[in-house]
């Protein structure tokens, strides 16, 4: 039941990204051209939809337990701002500017047999390697 759930999330979440245009590198572009020909209807997606999740997760934050499959709530906590996060931040912004594209579009214009999105996800799996071997703090 989890993994079926798991799929119709991942499927609703890829076909929104697909409607939205995120999956296309040239409309990621043209909403960070502040400068340029700025294309602001990205900005008006990512409103919609932080305005849609915004009352689950506020009701989530008071739940014990989820809703179809009843496990144990879990929900981060963590309000730490350090460098690990900045620098994180700092290089996702970075690659999302280089490529127009960030790992959720990523995947599903692999999916879709983008050859940009073969290059992104190998690139992005590299550095998902390289942060593994990066000793972390205790």
């Amino acid at each position: 039941m989890l993994k079926l759930i798991a799929l119709l999330s991942g499927l609703l979440f890829s076909l929104g990204l697909i409607i939205s245009g995120m999956v296309n590198p040239a409309k990621v572009l043209g909403f960070l051209d502040l400068a340029g020909l700025w294309d602001p209807s990205l900005g008006l997606v990512m409103a919609g939809a932080i305005a849609a999740a915004m009352p689950f997760f506020f009701w989530a934050k008071h739940r014990k337990s989820t809703l179809l499959t009843r496990e144990a709530m879990s929900l981060p906590n963590s309000q730490i701002i350090d460098r690990p996060l900045i620098a994180g931040s700092i290089l996702f912004g970075i690659g999302w500017g280089l490529a127009g594209i960030c790992p959720g579009p990523g995947i599903v214009a692999l999916a879709m047999g983008e050859a940009k999105a073969f290059i992104f996800v190998l690139a992005m799996l590299i550095g998902m390697f390289i942060f593994t071997l990066i000793p972390k703090k205790s």
